[in-house]
């Protein structure tokens, strides 16, 4: 299995720099990373399932995901700020 912060670069290209800065310093953003593939690995299983519950576990898998991609997105946001040190007296 991929390791997730290599998914979430796959995912937000365009922001690989980030992800890894903000992964290499933060336990919670690295689980939230391996929780997002989790979520994709598990909702691509029930779409091959034929089990009855299928299309309601894959709605379930897609709001989870969509939730996890927004949190993600916010926590790159907040790392990609530059805090402005006040002038020097």
């Amino acid at each position: 299995m991929e390791n997730g912060v290599g998914f979430v670069k796959s995912c937000f290209g365009e922001r690989a720099t980030v992800i890894e800065q903000l992964a290499a310093r933060n336990e919670g953003f690295r689980d939230l990373c391996d929780d997002f593939l989790t979520a994709h690995d598990e909702k691509a299983q029930w779409e091959r399932s034929s089990d009855p519950e299928r299309g309601e576990r894959i709605s379930e898998y897609q709001e989870l995901i969509d939730s996890m991609r927004i949190e993600i997105q916010q926590a790159l946001d907040r790392a990609a700020i530059v805090p402005f040190r006040p002038p020097r007296r």
